[in-house]
């Protein structure tokens, strides 16, 4: 801080005092192309800075002077904030209206002509956070620079910074943040020196850590270690990357999800608050991750091919967590950290620090960009599952299982089904292997508050296959027979995962494992040409028997609602023709005339359309409604929940169970018709309800016990 300390000031806040700044709130800007506009305008996704319940918002309102061709920024609170200019169309110039697209944005920023802009900054106030706008003072660009850290990939899944000219990984860094992170870097020499000496160093405790020493230098050398992984840590929290979450007021580190986005409107930490992403809040997080070990803990771990690793050990039982698909490119993203800590440890660590970049070629995913076509990257990820699990079947302890994790939800649709090339490549390596699948759970494994969930339908499990070597003697059969047991063993499976409130995002993939279990008992399928079915054309039946139960659950419905069901997969929320819904309403069993009176569609100039969640009446009572329809009480739950759970509560107390039972059966069904048809943000909403459910009824059930004698339909 002694070194540093001036380049992060105080503040002045509204009131006249002083206080530190948490964060430093900037927006990327490119000078606009409206020739009317001479100079930057700011790319922002969003103005908002604080959004809390019961509170007013808190948003950045950029004040546009066409006079002077200035804009400057205020804090305003309460009210409607507009939208960010950014999405994902394009920017919008917010001094004239102008569409700025990404193409030009790419352009100026491989120019060298993207610029950063503080629009506002955020303090530690005596009443709490305090935000006011950004000083300019402040904003001074550093000219620092640094040596190069190494090359980002040219191209690689989850990057999409080099197309704004972001090429070295010391790019995603302000030169102030570089400031920061070199400074704690270079200090890491000098304390390896001090705690040699303070332990008591002298010629004969030389030995390093590396080659097994304990004396003062493997103490130091020790020490370093931690602190380069602090200083791995606020690199996460350090860097342009880095976005600010209104919602709890904190910094969003760069690897909130596993990509390196472009962010246009970044939250830069200060080191030295003691607060957020600060030194010593990072600091702590090291020691608590040490504290409470017992210094005579024995710890032991290969740095192994996984293959190497099986043959090492000889007979083993397996438990793995293997690469998914062509989700994450774990190499490329690892860099980030490795090139810090290979800065900082390469004395310590030589042989681990040996290389200027990780490994890539061996890397066990499908790399499109790396195999050179989307081809030979799935046989390079096929052919190295069978090479993992063929060591494992070879080397299995017979007396227990071996268990795999995965999850991966993109599928794929085609004329002869949907399946997904991720599940597809990891089963046939697993079953080629040898083994067949004994049981499968999913097991909530996600966090559910990490920002790829956040407003997604993201998976929140991932399924647990436990497999054992296939015996010698399996059994063949028919397509036929096969097709018989999934649809035998399937739908009392599916009904168990429905009831343990597996969210509708994961019941897909939740299902493949009972129906795979069922294809892998046998030695091989045989199709009706006599050729052995694929694991593909398996999956493909797997996922028809589970819309087959899915389905069928529809006959519990009444009529309005079996007519909604059908109306929305066919036309969603948009109007259609009048004759159309009169001969769906006649083949539902009901009219036309019924289902508006039960409040799900509008008819108006001979079209009818579904009526919003906003539409609703929001004096809405179902003890009263003399047309009660499980379509209803699911969209009022929805609007409910999106209030509070609470109000969702109340409402499902009212409704009864069985009512919200089958709300809660006809929210899995909409979700698989928005999956289908990519509505996102309508498929979440009803992934939310299920999700929400054991919660809504454990606030029912307590409101229930101190019921004032209300009416409700239990």
């Amino acid at each position: 801080e002694r070194r540093i300390g001036h380049l992060y000031p105080k503040v002045t806040l509204d009131d006249g005092t002083e206080a530190p700044p948490i964060a430093w709130i900037w927006a990327r800007t490119v000078e606009s192309p409206d020739p009317s506009w001479n100079g930057h305008v700011p790319l922002v996704r969003s103005w908002v800075l604080a959004k809390k319940p019961k509170k007013p918002v808190v948003w950045i309102e950029p004040i546009v002077d066409r006079a002077t061709q200035t804009i400057r920024y205020e804090i305003r609170e309460g009210g409607n904030p507009p939208d960010g200019n950014v999405s994902r169309q394009g920017a919008t110039c917010v001094a004239t209206g102008a569409p700025i697209p990404f193409s030009y944005i790419r352009e100026m920023a491989q120019a060298g002509e993207m610029r950063e802009q503080l629009i506002a900054v955020v303090a530690e106030g005596v009443a709490g956070r305090a935000y006011c706008a950004g000083d300019t003072q402040v904003a001074e660009r550093l000219d620092f620079r640094t040596e190069s850290l190494g090359p980002l990939p040219v191209q690689a899944p989850g990057f999409r910074v080099q197309a704004y000219g972001m090429t070295n990984w010391e790019d995603i860094f302000t030169p102030r943040q570089l400031v920061a992170l070199t400074t704690f870097s270079d200090l890491l020499g000098e304390v390896h020196e001090m705690v040699r000496r303070d332990a008591g160093g002298d010629a004969g405790s030389a030995v390093r850590l590396r080659d097994g020493g304990n004396g003062a230098t493997a103490y130091a050398d020790a020490v370093v270690t931690y602190l380069a992984f602090v200083i791995d840590k606020c690199a996460d929290f350090w860097s342009s990357i880095c976005s600010w979450n209104a919602t709890n007021s904190q910094i969003r580190n760069t690897f909130a999800r596993q990509a390196i986005p472009m962010t246009w409107d970044f939250a830069e930490a200060n080191p030295f608050s003691g607060k957020l992403a600060s030194w010593s809040s990072m600091l702590k997080g090291v020691v608590g991750s040490l504290w409470g070990i017992p210094v005579t803990a024995d710890g032991d771990s290969r740095q192994r091919d996984a293959c190497a690793r099986i043959a090492e050990v000889g007979t083993c039982v397996v438990a793995t967590d293997p690469p998914y698909y062509d989700n994450i490119s774990y190499a490329d993203l690892s860099d980030f950290f490795y090139v810090w800590l290979r800065r900082n440890l390469r004395e310590v660590w030589p042989d681990e620090c040996a290389t200027l970049l990780t490994p890539k070629a061996e890397e066990l995913i499908a790399n499109r960009y790396r195999a050179g076509s989307p081809e030979a990257a799935k046989a390079h990820f096929e052919l190295g599952m069978q090479g993992v699990f063929g060591a494992a079947a070879q080397h299995a302890d017979l007396r227990f299982p071996a268990t795999v994790f995965y999850a991966f939800k993109a599928a794929e649709s085609d004329e002869s089904g949907t399946a997904s090339t991720g599940w597809e490549t990891f089963l046939a390596g697993l079953l080629d292997a040898g083994f067949s699948i004994t049981a499968t759970w999913p097991i909530r494994t996600e966090k559910p508050g990490r920002a790829v969930a956040i407003g997604t339908s993201a998976l929140a499990s991932s399924v647990v296959l436990a497999c054992r070597v296939r015996h010698i003697e399996a059994p063949m059969a028919t397509r036929s027979e096969f097709v018989t047991a999934l649809r035998s063993e399937m739908p009392p499976a599916i009904r168990l995962l429905q009831e343990q409130n597996i969210a509708p995002v994961d019941l897909a993939q939740s299902a493949i494992g009972p129906g795979i279990a069922v294809f892998s008992r046998y030695a091989k399928v045989v199709e009706a040409d006599g050729s052995a079915m694929t694991v593909r054309a398996a999956l493909t039946l797997v996922n028809e028997v589970l819309a087959e139960v899915l389905s069928g659950e529809e006959g519990e419905f009444d009529a309005d609602s079996r007519f909604a069901l059908t109306w929305f997969e066919q036309y969603g929320l948009n109007p259609a023709a009048f004759g159309e819904a009169d001969v769906l309403a006649r083949a539902k069993d009901t009219s036309v005339a019924g289902v508006a009176e039960a409040g799900i569609i509008a008819t108006r100039d001979g079209k009818v359309r579904i009526l919003e969640r906003a539409e609703l009446d929001p004096d809405w009572d179902p003890v009263a409604d003399g047309r009660l329809t499980v379509w209803e009480t699911t969209q009022h739950l929805i609007r409910a929940l999106d209030a509070s759970e609470q109000d969702a509560a109340d409402l499902l107390r009212r409704l009864g169970p069985g009512n919200g039972e089958r709300a809660r059966q006809l929210a899995y069904l909409l979700y698989g018709i928005c999956e289908r048809k990519k509505w996102a943000e309508e498929a979440g909403a009803y992934n939310m309800l299920v999700t929400a459910w054991p919660e809504i009824e454990r606030l029912a059930a307590a409101t229930g016990a101190a019921d004032d004698g209300s009416s409700s339909l239990f």
